[in-house]
């Protein structure tokens, strides 16, 4: 007599005539196998690497790293003294102080205006020359060596290097050095706006016979001179801050006056002279903003209105047929 408990459990027929396999016969192929957790070891070797460069970097300035403990200290005493000459009274040497501050501020935004100006008449036909979609592609490679060799050299270089020996110290060598380098930069990003075009009204008016010119007048500036407005603009802010280094060389405005502050440490005066640094800066880019999101959007009652129509054409806001209005 055969023992039960020995017997092989059967699985039982399927319709078919096939068995279907029991539970404690199931055996987990490489599909079911927990995934293995990916190794670290790479990403931890990565950082230690720049860990070390960053610790030799520091150490090869040769800096005095001890002084650190000082800064505080002397910030609050530097801010404190600036702090007074802000709040002095307004004698008439306070004043002059004052005007002398907001003149050569305002020969900085002026060195800044021309050399976003010059940029900017330069940077367009630039643009279309670097854009790989406008140009061939001979002379689309030399324009963008050119401008990458343009945006290699700091602005400073060109103000010591060109703009100071052949023009002289004052604010002409500042504000050509800042207009070549806003060729640079410039035409590269009015380029890739002129690449990320849509491509419909130029392949339209393609097909109708325009020639390359009125293709650029009537298919690509439509779509690019919002944006490049804005590109405009947005360098104008830069070249304010960069005019102000530029000052320091002998190229004029709130640069040079600063120069000559800090070397007789006049910090009452270097006090006022920030304040309207700070103020006129952030006021320009109030109006800079401004200008820039009424260009890319538009007026808001132009908005509105488009909105209204927009409902109106979808059906919203129409009264049902037959209703009087209360």
């Amino acid at each position: 007599m055969s023992d039960s408990s020995s017997k092989t459990p059967q699985n039982p027929p399927t319709p078919g005539g096939e068995s279907q396999p029991t539970t404690g016969q199931y055996k987990p192929d490489m599909l079911d196998a927990r995934p293995v957790k990916p190794s670290k070891l790479g990403y931890n070797i990565a950082l230690l690497v720049l860990g070390i460069v960053f610790i030799a970097a520091i150490s090869a300035t040769g800096a005095d790293w001890g002084r650190l403990v000082q800064l505080p200290g002397n910030m609050v005493n530097y801010f404190t003294l600036m702090g007074q000459g802000v709040a002095q009274p307004l004698t008439a040497e306070v004043q002059q102080h004052w005007l002398s501050a907001f003149d050569n501020m305002l020969e900085s935004v002026q060195i800044a205006w021309i050399g976003t100006v010059v940029g900017a008449l330069f940077s367009l036909p630039m643009g279309f020359l670097a854009a790989r979609n406008m140009t061939p592609l001979p002379l689309y490679v030399v324009v963008r060596f050119i401008l990458s060799v343009i945006r290699a050299v700091p602005e400073i270089v060109f103000a010591i290097a060109i703009m100071l020996p052949i023009f002289g110290l004052g604010p002409l060598a500042g504000a050509l050095a800042l207009g070549i380098s806003s060729i640079g930069t410039l035409s590269k990003l009015i380029s890739e706006a002129i690449e990320g075009v849509d491509q419909g009204p130029l392949e339209s008016a393609r097909a109708s016979g325009a020639t390359q010119v009125q293709m650029i007048r009537w298919a690509v500036l439509p779509q690019i001179m919002p944006e490049v407005i804005a590109i405009w603009l947005y360098r104008f802010e830069v070249n304010i801050r960069a005019s102000a280094i530029l000052g320091v060389l002998g190229a004029g405005g709130i640069g040079s006056l600063l120069s000559a502050l800090f070397g007789v440490r006049a910090w009452d005066r270097i006090g006022i002279t920030l304040v309207v640094i700070v103020v006129v800066t952030i006021i320009i880019d109030q109006i800079s903003a401004w200008i820039r999101h009424r260009v890319i959007h538009g007026a808001p009652k132009k908005e509105a209105r488009a909105a209204r129509e927009r409902d109106d054409s979808d059906g919203v806001g129409v009264p049902p047929a037959g209703a009087h209005p209360i």
